[in-house]
């Protein structure tokens, strides 16, 4: 086995900077995950200026700062905010233009503050006690609707200070109500409170065209599974009356109204809340009456993005890509408007409704920001996020298509490295994104905890399936893998890896595969069942479904899939569980997980580790302290790069990687 040596300095003045001589190919992972990204747009009520965020990386906090940046027509763009501890977000135009909103926690709770467009000093607007959790302009900019979570009450303060800290399961909580402050810049007033009681949640709320009222959607508590209890009243800001709109079984949520205010557009679920099923748009007239559903002829989910007068412009994913569609309320019918950049993250639209600023992405391109006129749509782009990455080796992204063992179509993203030979044969990496009702796309770069970059540059082909259950093919694609998972996702797998060893690019002895969450419970599968792979690594997967049921924060989920629970349907649960084979396990497996991950909690990890040391199968467990379900601190998904790194070099490349340790020494005294 070859040896990758790693030189470790000790330095009497500061860390070791390692840079490339860790024998890594290309950026170093540090550099990847430094990466600065754009988000965002909030064009001008003009239409002449454009907000966005940037989120750039930092290393001391262990943590991300995102700050707002303004583009003005024919001018550079520059940075607007500079939140201290903290980063700036929920942006926004007051309706006359005058006045940049945002939400930031500046030494106290998240409060909103404004800031004038030509710059100056941001000033801090609400003072609410409990802080802000979102906010929305009415039309006429008089007035701010925000949400706000209710104080821990004097009984919960007093019974911990007798007892001790203890939770009673689905059982306690805090309920989020929906308050309303007048915009007086001089003089701003105290806030009002719309909703009260105990037995209601707020959760997606917008204006009237009038900004006399507003649409709301609510339900009986925030616990994650009662979001199939969500229905939708209006409340008159002046009275506080609230008048209910939609309350038919099932989840119906975020009202939109229509311009003229005649209409209120929502999403719902028309009473069938399965994971797997298409959500559908309804309307309702903001008076009453019947409810309209007006997608049943378009098979995927739509995001609305705008109710203009021209229609409901809303993104969609089709296959790999999102695009921009426009939605005729009156037939239902759906028209592509556009499909450049190849994905399209969100829109946001003048007062013309024809200026847009949108945020997207193409397999040659990181996230922009662009502008254009919807109706040549022309994307002029704004930002340069893609120039931090212009001298790397970044390969190529096709789209490939095979047939799985049941003949269903599967596409697939694959990765080529610079100079890629067809003649050749290379190691594949498969990379399983999770979900299941994700999608993987053609990205430039990624970030994660895959170093996917380098592994281009060693010289590998990386394969990212969207197999059986993903989203971009359709509700009948979707719900492939009810009763079937792991199983057709197996089959899925497996047939890309042999699609890509008869086209002669894949080298058989050399194949890894890996995934977090939903891709992390395939990776764990294939390690039990499979026999096709050298390496695998299980990130914040399942092991058993028994075990994942009682310790889940989502239990329907598994009900959705599985279409029982255990006690009803043991053989399925032992069918699609991994440790229900443990015993043929022979593919050396590491195993990454979050110490606090409620939606796959960690017995699942210790369950499938604690297995594979019976068996003699090679393992490693790492537990990332104080992370749910992902790895979201710079630090620790660092750490987890390298921990993917050196198990893939060992089985992969037969070398022995040490990862690098920075060491410190005090300056001696004089």
């Amino acid at each position: 086995m070859k040896k990758v040596l790693i030189i470790l300095v000790i330095s009497g003045l500061s860390a070791v900077v390692y840079g490339q001589d860790t024998g890594v190919p290309g950026p170093s992972f540090k550099e990847v995950l430094s990466l600065k990204s754009a988000g965002g747009p909030a064009i001008s009520p003009d239409g002449k200026m454009v907000l966005y965020t940037i989120r750039k990386t930092e290393w001391e906090k262990n943590g991300y700062d995102t700050e707002i940046w303004l583009a003005k027509d024919g001018k550079e763009p520059f940075q607007l905010t500079w939140t201290k501890n903290g980063s700036s977000s929920s942006h926004a135009w007051s309706p006359d233009g005058k006045w940049i909103s945002f939400i930031a926690n500046r030494g106290d709770k998240r409060q909103v503050y404004l800031i004038s467009p030509n710059g100056g000093e941001a000033f801090k607007y609400t003072t609410h006690k409990e802080g802000i959790n979102s906010y929305r302009w009415s039309p006429d900019g008089k007035k701010i609707a925000f949400t706000s979570t209710e104080p821990r009450s004097e009984e919960m303060k007093s019974r911990e200070k007798m007892y001790g800290r203890f939770e009673v399961e689905d059982a306690e909580y805090r309920v989020t109500h929906l308050w309303v402050i007048d915009v007086d810049i001089d003089d701003p007033a105290e806030a009002e409170r719309l909703t009260e009681g105990g037995d209601m949640t707020v959760g997606g709320y917008n204006w009237s065209p009038d900004s006399r009222k507003i649409a709301f959607d609510f339900r009986p508590d925030p616990l994650i599974n009662s979001f199939i209890h969500t229905d939708i009243s209006i409340i008159d800001v002046s009275t506080k009356s609230i008048t209910p709109l939609v309350a038919q079984p099932g989840s119906d949520s975020w009202p939109i109204w229509s311009p003229d205010g005649e209409w209120i557009l929502f999403g719902t679920k028309i009473g069938d809340n399965r994971y797997y099923t298409n959500g559908e748009l309804a309307r309702i007239k903001a008076s009453g009456g019947d409810i309209e559903v007006i997608t049943e002829g378009f098979d995927e989910n739509l995001s609305v993005q705008k109710w203009t007068r021209k229609g409901i412009y809303c993104l969609a994913s089709q296959t790999v890509f999102r695009n921009l569609f426009l939605l005729d309320p009156e037939t239902g019918t759906v028209e592509l408007i556009a499909d450049s950049p190849e994905n399209i993250n969100s829109v946001s639209f003048a007062d013309d409704e024809k200026t847009i600023a949108i945020s997207g992405y193409s397999r040659e391109t990181m996230s922009e920001i662009y502008k254009t006129d919807i109706t040549r749509f022309d994307p002029v782009r704004i930002t340069e996020i893609t120039d931090q990455v212009a001298d790397w080796k970044t390969g190529t992204r096709e789209i490939i298509t095979w047939k799985s063992k049941d003949g269903a179509k599967i596409d697939g993203v694959l990765w080529k490295p610079d100079g890629f030979d067809p003649n050749s044969k290379y190691p594949l990496m498969v990379i399983i994104h999770g979900g299941p009702s994700s999608t993987s796309r053609p990205v430039l770069v990624s970030n994660y905890v895959y170093p996917q970059q380098q592994w281009l540059e060693k010289g590998a082909i990386i394969l990212q399936p969207n197999y059986r259950g993903s989203a971009g093919y359709g509700e009948k694609f979707r719900s492939l893998n009810v009763k079937n998972l792991g199983v057709g996702d197996m089959w899925d797998v497996e047939s890309g890896v042999d699609y890509l060893i008869k086209e002669g690019i894949a080298d058989p002895e050399r194949v890894g595969a890996m995934g977090w969450s939903q891709g992390g419970y395939i990776s764990a599968f294939l390690t039990t069942n499979s026999k096709k792979f050298k390496a695998v690594s299980v990130g914040a997967g399942i092991s058993n479904w028994v075990t994942y049921y009682v310790n889940t924060d989502i239990h329907p989920f598994t009900r959705h899939y599985l279409q029982a629970t255990p006690w009803d349907d043991m053989k399925i649960y032992e069918k699609t569980s991994p440790m229900t084979n443990i015993k043929k396990s022979k593919t050396p497996t590491l195993i990454q997980h979050g110490e606090f991950d409620r939606r796959v909690p960690i017995p699942n990890a210790y369950e499938l580790f604690q297995g594979l040391q019976d068996v003699g199968v090679e393992t490693k467990l790492i537990v990332y302290k104080d992370f749910g379900h992902g790895i979201t601190r710079p630090k620790e998904r660092l750490a987890a790069v390298w921990h993917n790194w050196q198990w893939f070099a060992k089985y992969i490349w037969n070398e022995e990687v040490e990862i690098p340790i920075e060491l410190e020494k005090e300056k001696d005294k004089k």
